[in-house]
Formats: C-alpha cells, sequence, structure tokens
C-alpha cells in the first residue's frame, strides 16, 4: 500500500493545512544528545465541516502535531494554518476560534461548579452574557448537564466530567473541535451519550472535528475519514473501508444453520465456478453456525449466500464489517515503505 495524498476540500473553505511541518526533540542520553523527528514532513489538509480520525501507535506524533496546530509548540520547519491563522504569532485570535477536549486534562475548576465555571469562560472568549446564558441552555440540554450543575467538579463523576469539558470546550461556538482521547475511562453510555453529541453538534452547526483516540469505535461512529501516521509520517489518508480493503480484510458472512452441517468448504456458483476469495474462518455446534470471510471485490455477499443455500438451508444470517483495530495493526506489521 501506497500512503495516500492529502485531500483537498472541494468547497475550497480549508480549517487546518500543513506543508512539510516538521518537529525535532533534542533527547539528552548520558554525556551525548541526539535529535529526534517526532513530526517529519508531515502535509495534509482538513476543510470545513469534516470530521477526521488522526490515528497512530504511541509515539507517532499525534500529539506533537496537535500542539503546533494550537500553537503550544512552534514548528522546527515547514507551514502550518489553523483556522487560517499561523498558531505559532496569532495564539490568542486562534483560541477564540478552537475548541479543544483533552481526555486525561482539564479546563474546568476542580472547586467549581458548572454553574459558575462557564460564565468565566464565556468573559475570557468575549461573549455577551445574553449569548453565554442562551449557549450554556443549549449546552445544558443537549449534553443533559442539568442533574450537576451545582456539583463541584472535583465530585463528579468522569462520564459527568467529559461532559462538563465538551460544554467548556463548545460554549463559544467554535469551527474546530480538537478532541484528544475524549472518551478514555468512560463507560459505554457516557460514550454513546459523547457520541450522539458530537454528531448532532456537527450537523446543526457544521463544525470540524480533528480526534485523535486510541477506541477505534470512536473513530468508526464520528469519523468519515482517516489519517493514519508513524513516525511522524502520514502513510495513510481516506475512508475506512478502503483502508480495510487496501490491507486485505475481509467482510464475515456468519450463518446459522438450520440443521448441523460439515464446513462450507469449496464452495462455487450455480454452474460450478468457485469462489474467489472466500474461506472458512470458524465452524461451532457441529457446523450449527460457520463464519466465512469473504474479499468484496472478487465476491459479494448475495453471491456467497446463495452459494450456501444451495448447499442447506440456512436459518439466519449476520455480516461482520472488518475489526478496524485489526487494520491498523495489520498496517504496522506490513512495515510500509512510505
Amino acid at each position: 500500500m501506497t500512503p495516500h495524498t492529502a485531500q483537498t476540500d472541494p468547497s475550497g473553505s480549508t480549517i487546518i493545512e500543513t506543508r512539510d511541518l516538521v518537529r525535532e526533540f533534542s533527547v539528552r542520553k548520558g554525556l551525548s544528545r541526539r535529535v529526534v523527528r517526532a513530526v517529519d514532513g508531515l502535509s495534509l489538509r482538513i476543510g470545513a465541516g469534516e470530521a477526521v480520525g488522526y490515528i497512530g501507535a504511541n509515539g507517532a506524533g499525534k500529539s506533537t502535531t496537535i500542539k503546533m496546530l494550537t500553537g503550544i509548540l512552534v514548528p522546527t520547519s515547514g507551514e502550518v494554518r489553523t483556522c487560517g491563522l499561523d498558531p505559532t504569532t496569532r495564539r490568542r485570535d486562534l483560541a477564540r476560534r478552537i475548541g479543544v477536549v483533552f481526555g486525561q486534562r482539564s479546563q474546568l475548576w476542580w472547586d467549581l461548579p458548572l454553574r459558575e465555571t462557564y460564565p468565566i469562560l464565556a468573559a475570557i472568549h468575549g461573549l455577551s452574557s445574553e449569548r453565554e446564558r442562551e449557549r450554556t441552555a443549549e449546552l445544558v440540554d443537549a449534553l443533559d448537564l442539568a442533574a450537576f450543575l451545582d456539583t463541584p467538579v472535583r465530585q463528579l463523576s468522569l462520564g459527568q466530567r467529559m461532559r462538563g469539558e465538551l460544554a467548556a470546550a463548545l460554549l463559544h461556538s467554535p469551527g474546530l473541535v480538537i478532541l484528544d482521547e475524549p472518551t478514555i475511562g468512560l463507560d459505554v453510555l457516557s460514550k454513546a451519550q459523547l457520541r450522539q453529541f458530537l454528531r448532532a453538534e456537527r450537523e446543526r452547526h457544521g463544525t470540524t472535528l480533528l480526534l485523535t483516540t486510541h477506541d477505534m469505535s470512536d473513530i468508526e461512529h464520528l469519523c468519515d475519514r482517516v489519517l493514519l501516521v508513524d513516525s511522524g509520517r502520514l502513510l495513510y489518508d481516506g475512508d475506512l473501508p478502503s483502508l480495510a480493503r487496501s490491507m486485505g480484510a475481509r467482510r464475515v458472512l456468519v450463518v446459522d444453520l438450520e440443521l448441523p452441517h460439515p464446513d462450507l468448504t469449496d464452495l462455487s456458483d450455480e454452474d460450478g465456478t468457485p469462489l474467489a476469495g472466500v474461506d472458512l474462518v470458524g465452524s461451532e455446534a457441529d457446523g450449527l453456525r460457520q463464519r466465512l470471510a469473504f474479499d468484496t471485490e472478487k465476491t459479494s455477499a448475495a453471491r456467497l449466500l446463495a452459494a450456501v443455500t444451495r448447499r442447506t438451508d440456512v436459518r439466519d444470517l449476520s455480516i461482520e464489517e472488518p475489526d478496524i483495530e485489526d487494520v491498523v495493526r495489520r498496517v504496522y506489521a506490513s512495515g510500509l515503505d512510505t
């Protein structure tokens, strides 16, 4: 697989753009020093309204990239523009246009309840009292914050605090929201609530999302596009299904049969033509349930099912999509030359 090139926003409205972006760190080891390149010639473009997952292994350069996008770190070389601004020289102006949520860091005041926190943040962003009240009411309703608005942040559960963090980051209606591990440590219900809110916020306001996470289900539920990085270099830029196909990941047809049956191997069309790209990957309960992996570019699900039903009666079926975590592992295991 060759790396994809950065995509261009067809509307011409670019929210994030980097060109040959490099960030180096000097690391001391004993009496000597060596230079480590955390971001290595990164070029990418994200358009207004996109939802993009930025993924990679630990140490791939994700956090360093975000710090340069937000002006926390100065690039060693290359160019970066966020919301049309140079983050290094226009950091204060940029702060009014973006919202950032770090799963393991808080922008809330630990001893203050949320009700007292939001007016302070609104004042920092220059919102009028009327606009602060309107936006807070909107976020309280959307994130279901009313029950704990008067509770000090230190007494909130992790799920409650993360909803409070999201409201804080979105209070000033930023055009770009950067989310760094926003669902880390959350239970299934809390994750679902945050994802539902972010989808609705994007639909309602056209918010651009940049999401870094190790939870691939976040990417699947929220993102239309994925950027995969390794050692600070861009390996892939495209959608998840295309990434799965490029790495040979396959869908799986799960069939529950009416009666036990020998393993469904050597399946063929009605005229006897063997089905290409189909393998039996599991059989349970004497063949009552069988799992057949298939390459969608060689055999369709309908064609495979027809071949199965010519052999035996099917009681129920389902199709499993490729496991995205497995796809990412395949990318790294393949030792791509980027």
